[in-house]
């Protein structure tokens, strides 16, 4: 295995006078290729989506041997249902996250909305089952009411849900539409070749 990036940069700049002047051609000539960095952060953020989605999805599990504790058992189960399939989503979105191809920013705002969407939507169902609130979840919450701030919290949580989740489905699909977003690796990779 290659030595990593840092100690092969000490070991070039060690016979010279002041490495710290010769640091930035080192750099320049040992860096990785362009593109590299953005496979190997894909690749992580794929295992962290797989990864929060096993998690939430134990979480579920949990909450399903719970349920029977809480104030509305209805919503205990809801609770217990969402959080699994919320991992699974989770799970399915790390899978084909390498196929998501979006700006930066657009990729990462996706990524975060897709993690608080997942994770909020199961706390804010479970909160409604501790609390035996009603809100926004007529079905589930019959004769069931909580205190006025405790269906407040609840409601407020469930449209914050509504709304980033909206917007994480809305920007993934649109990260695998049919033509893909033109690299901007590509296009020095292609200047490169015309010079040399």
């Amino acid at each position: 295995m290659p030595a990593p990036f840092a100690a092969r940069c000490r070991q070039h700049l060690s016979g010279k006078k002041n490495p710290h002047n010769n640091m930035a051609q080192c750099v320049s000539q040992e860096s990785p290729e362009p593109g590299i960095r953005e496979e190997n952060d894909v690749e992580t953020t794929n295992r962290h989506l797989m990864w929060h989605g096993m998690f939430l999805f134990l979480l579920c599990l949990a909450t399903g041997l719970l349920e029977q504790r809480f104030a509305n058992v209805r919503m205990g189960l809801a609770a217990h249902l969402e959080g699994v399939m919320n991992g699974m989503l989770l799970v399915a979105l790390g899978a084909i996250w390498t196929e998501v191809k979006l700006p930066p920013r657009a990729k990462a705002t996706a990524y975060w909305t897709a993690l608080y969407g997942t994770y909020a939507n199961w706390l804010v169902t479970t909160l409604a089952a501790v609390f035996g609130t009603a809100a926004l979840s007529p079905i589930s919450a019959a004769g069931h009411s909580g205190k006025p701030w405790q269906e407040i919290l609840v409601t407020a949580g469930f449209q914050s849900v509504s709304v980033v989740i909206v917007a994480s489905a809305l920007l993934v699909l649109w990260g695998l539409r049919r033509g893909p977003l033109p690299p901007k690796l590509d296009a020095s990779r292609t200047a490169e070749g015309q010079r040399g």
